[in-house]
């Protein structure tokens, strides 16, 4: 399996991510920067954090703008994995990728520590290889982490298992202590957390390495190679 990581100008979990996949999944990856108009030689897509931009209009504004928006959208229309975490998830939600809204944290501070999450819909693409319920520590590092969306979004959240983790302990004030959401048709997630800083036990943990080996298992159980 082939993975892109998407780099933005201020992007700074680029280097988090491409070694969570090469190193933590031992899968092939490679960096494409944001002026790119081509993802389709890639099976998956990621959208690392940091400051996009500088988040000098709103966090992810600008970058929805970025060339490679339009091959992002394409390969998520094909069905590809596509992850975004913090800034990646900001950037999705502001090219409507997923819906909502990410807004300054609850006490208007970044906040950068390891939190526990409860993953809430383990039948996706990206969380299989957790347990229904399953608690993991993955870090956060973010400022605008405050998930909200309208009353009609949510109940379509909800009934749609969309939500895919909630946090144990809510730390930014997130609508529904939402960490992590897919769109409906569940290939692609938005999440804070940073999963890519929790795959290897010598970061602290290696609860997010799941994630990864989640979407390597779903790519070789539906592209099954006959002789």
């Amino acid at each position: 399996m082939k993975f892109a990581v998407i780099v933005f100008p201020g992007s700074n979990c680029d280097v988090d991510m491409y070694h969570a996949i090469k190193d933590g999944l031992g899968e092939e990856v490679e960096y494409v920067w944001h002026d790119a108009d081509n993802l389709d030689e890639y099976d998956g897509i990621l959208l690392p954090g940091g400051f996009s931009y500088g988040d000098y209009l709103r966090c992810g504004a600008i970058s929805r703008f970025s060339n490679v928006m339009n091959a992002v959208k394409k390969a998520a229309e094909a069905g590809k994995p596509v992850l975004g975490v913090c800034n990646g998830f900001q950037i999705l939600v502001e090219a409507g990728l997923l819906p909502g809204a990410l807004m300054r944290n609850k006490n208007i501070k970044f906040m950068c520590r390891t939190v526990e999450l409860r993953v809430e819909n383990n039948g996706t693409m990206f969380t299989s290889q957790y347990e229904q319920g399953e608690i993991i520590q993955i870090p956060i590092a973010h400022g605008e982490g405050n998930y909200y969306c309208d009353e009609e979004t949510l109940q379509k959240l909800i009934e749609n298992n969309q939500i895919a983790f909630r946090y144990v302990s809510n730390p930014n004030g997130s609508l529904e202590d939402i960490a992590g959401i897919t769109n409906e048709r569940g290939n692609v997630l938005g999440m804070m957390p940073h999963p890519e800083r929790a795959a290897d036990e010598l970061l602290g943990g290696a609860d997010g390495l799941k994630l990864f080996q989640s979407i390597l298992k779903h790519w070789r159980e539906t592209h099954v190679v006959t002789a």
